[in-house]
């Protein structure tokens, strides 16, 4: 007995070594502020905003799904050893965890920095399922914008030798992003329908900022199965609505959106949640616009 528990305690005692010291270094060798963030656009404004006074690593790998990632050894060790630590509270409870264990006060929480959906609010833009807990806050860019300054604010309390360069580059960020929320509002001004069917409720924000009616085929948890009766509503909605094309993610399988297409004889197409990038030449704006470009082609703008 006693021999089947040494390796265990060893376990123990290799994941104490990483996690418990809480403070960890916050510059490395280089002198740069080491920023870990949880998944990519936590990651693109960090990058943004830090430019080459920071470090910047995440913990979600690329085109990997963050919803349910899994922390191992190595990256506690990261979440210990931050300078700060970027995240958003609810999306992940493995991250969420290792920060309140392992951050000390070096967390930034991007959920705290600015105001979520109503329930009125979220339920005034869909049917059915409603996107009151939805966490994808950044597709909306004003929201974004405000999450980039104060994350400026709370990098230059980090590194106060450059706080000026980190409120710089996120008004420059602002500028682009208010640049690309006119984009968005041009675009889908005027469509011939202003109902947008997705493979899970992952779209409030979007529809919130731009006067759209979300229906999502399943909730919030992109892995939950449609019930036959769901499926059934949705395809009568959509029906009722003349949808001409079912949106479905690049993180998650098409065959949901599929099925309720093939029921109404629409097509399907992408509308990026921009979890994840699965391609290394695109960015933040690339992958909005090229929503943009799929929503006017998909509700039929003018």
């Amino acid at each position: 007995m006693m021999r089947r528990l040494i390796p265990a305690v060893a376990l123990l005692t290799a994941l104490s070594a990483l996690t418990g010291c809480g403070g960890g270094s916050a510059n490395g060798d280089d002198g740069r502020l080491s920023v870990v963030t949880a998944f990519y656009p936590l990651q693109f404004i960090s990058e943004r905003v830090g430019g080459d006074a920071v470090r910047v690593s995440t913990l979600t790998k690329p085109g990997a799904e963050p919803h349910d990632v899994e922390l191992n050894a190595g990256q506690v060790g990261q979440v210990a050893d931050a300078g700060l630590i970027v995240y958003l509270s609810g999306f992940q409870p493995a991250v969420d965890d290792a920060v309140k264990r392992n951050g000390g006060d070096r967390g930034f929480d991007a959920a705290g920095t600015v105001q979520p959906l109503t329930a009125e609010e979220a339920d005034a833009h869909a049917e059915e399922e409603h996107g009151a807990n939805d966490p994808h806050v950044w597709l909306d860019p004003e929201r974004l914008a405000t999450i980039a300054d104060k994350l400026a604010e709370r990098l230059g309390k980090a590194d106060p030798a450059h706080a000026a360069d980190f409120t710089g580059r996120a008004a420059a960020l602002r500028t682009e992003l208010t640049a690309l929320d006119g984009e968005f509002k041009t675009g889908l001004a005027n469509c011939a329908r202003r109902e947008l069917v997705t493979s899970h409720t992952a779209f409030a924000y979007l529809a919130d900022r731009y006067d759209l009616t979300q229906i999502g085929i399943t909730g919030i948890d992109p892995e939950t199965e449609p019930s036959p009766q769901r499926l059934a509503e949705v395809a009568a909605e959509a029906k009722e609505h003349g949808t001409t094309t079912i949106f479905f993610e690049t993180l998650v399988s098409p065959k949901v959106a599929e099925t309720i297409a093939r029921e109404v004889g629409a097509q399907t197409a992408v509308l990026d949640p921009i979890e994840g990038l699965t391609d290394d030449s695109a960015d933040y704006f690339s992958a909005m616009r090229a929503n943009l470009t799929a929503l006017k082609l998909g509700l039929e703008c003018s």
